[in-house]
């Protein structure tokens, strides 16, 4: 009779080390706290040094891990190779890259498209798509030298979907079309990625979130809500988590190329 790993086994990640890009608020902060939760410990970093390390803090006092914060701009590679090379020498090894680095468009920039000038759609690019490059660039042989790792690329409900612009309200910014764009490459570099780095002993999946609640105007929220199945946004501290650890764990250990949606089933209706 075959004895397979419990649940609480499957889900444990006790001496595992995870290096969360974008770790510092929202979703990156709670894919941090999920991993130190479940018993790694790792890295998470910002652009803003101070932030990184409040965050950092507070995950390890609340979870007992060890957990450091580190200024990261991860579509410049010089500062992506000295984060690595750091996880490395403060803890031996990288089991868990997420790849939670990007943004919509820049402040003061239009997100039509016939005002969007090309220097707008090469920064959001670069921001959201080279970053996630040279993050695997770099992590990667780490990874392959252990013969195992688990890489999490996030994406976008905006990579299989097109936007309907009228839920933007009251003044809120609708999303730079460049931006889905960036998003639907994510997604096929993950899938490709699995299939150059599977007979490494390395996973690479994608998660696609859809909108969050956190404070856009009652209007957004209300007509987001009631194109979604569920009736409601998601939700910090709880939605992301249980998604994030099951792709970092060896819960998923037969799972790769695979493109995770959590979106309260508002892409099924569109």
């Amino acid at each position: 009779m075959i004895i397979g790993k419990t649940i609480q086994e499957l889900f444990n990640l006790a001496g595992k080390v995870f290096l969360v890009a974008g770790g510092a608020r929202d979703l990156g902060r709670d894919m941090a706290f999920a991993f130190a939760e479940a018993g790694a410990d790792g890295i998470l970093t910002s652009r803003n040094k101070t932030s990184a390390e409040k965050t950092s803090l507070e995950i390890a006092k609340k979870t007992g891990r060890k957990v450091a914060g580190l200024a990261l701009d991860a579509a410049i590679e010089e500062n992506v190779e000295e984060v690595t090379r750091k996880t490395v020498k403060k803890f031996g090894r990288i089991d868990v890259l997420v790849n939670c680095v990007g943004g919509g468009a820049s402040a003061g920039s239009s997100t039509r498209l016939e005002e969007r000038r090309l220097q707008d759609w090469e920064s959001l690019h670069r921001t959201n798509l080279s970053s996630i490059f040279l993050l695997c660039k770099h992590v990667v042989p780490v990874m392959k030298q252990q013969r195992t790792g688990s890489i999490i690329n996030i994406a976008s409900i905006a990579a299989i979907t097109g936007r309907d612009r009228r839920v933007y309200t009251d003044g809120m910014p609708a999303q730079a079309i460049d931006y889905a764009s960036a998003k639907s490459a994510i997604v096929g570099f993950t899938r490709d990625l699995a299939a150059y780095l599977g007979p490494e002993g390395i996973r690479v999946n994608a998660i696609s979130p859809g909108g969050f609640e956190r404070g856009q105007p009652e209007s957004f929220i209300k007509s987001y809500s009631d194109k979604t199945p569920l009736r409601r946004m998601g939700r910090d501290g709880t939605d992301i988590k249980g998604a994030i650890l099951f792709l970092a764990a060896e819960s998923s250990a037969y799972v790769t190329g695979h493109n995770l949606v959590v979106d309260g089933g508002f892409t099924i209706c569109h």
